[in-house]
């Protein structure tokens, strides 16, 4: 099963993503780390820790939850169930998303620096919200035909 690992800014968020995913990556299965402006260096960091680089793939363009999903199963199309690291915080959110794009997913959360915690959680508080809205929006959208 493939795994996505969801960019962070660098630091120790993105760090504890993946510390949490090396014990996950398992060849031949293939690990795709997203994310505009960190994806080359998560690749950096897995390979640095004796990951395959043929078993890394970057995708360097996304810049949200939903667009790391979906550009990851663009990159991997036959892709049936992700394993997708993310922390924590950002687990019902990355579960709604997959939801709505309707990608099969299963979540290995990291744990949140304890230092970030409140100021994620109440980022979280505003982010969790306004993309149930996007997502209520674009399903209206759909429904009535545009």
């Amino acid at each position: 099963m493939p795994i996505l690992i969801l960019g962070s800014r660098p630091g120790p968020i993105l760090e504890s993503r993946l510390v949490r995913a090396l014990p996950l990556i398992d060849a031949p299965s293939l690990t795709v780390v997203s994310g505009r402006g960190e994806a080359g260096l998560m690749a950096r960091w897995l390979v640095a820790q004796g990951v395959p680089a043929d078993l890394v793939l970057e995708e360097p363009d996304a810049t949200s939850t939903n667009e790391n999903l979906e550009n990851a199963q663009a990159l991997l199309p036959d892709t049936v169930v992700w394993t997708v690291v993310t922390s924590e915080f950002h687990l019902w959110r990355t579960r709604l998303w997959a939801w709505h794009l309707g990608i099969p997913i299963e979540v290995a959360t990291a744990r949140t620096p304890v230092r970030d915690r409140p100021l994620m959680l109440l980022r979280e508080s505003v982010a969790l919200p306004h993309s149930a809205l996007r997502i209520a929006w674009r399903r209206l959208l759909r429904r009535l035909g545009r």
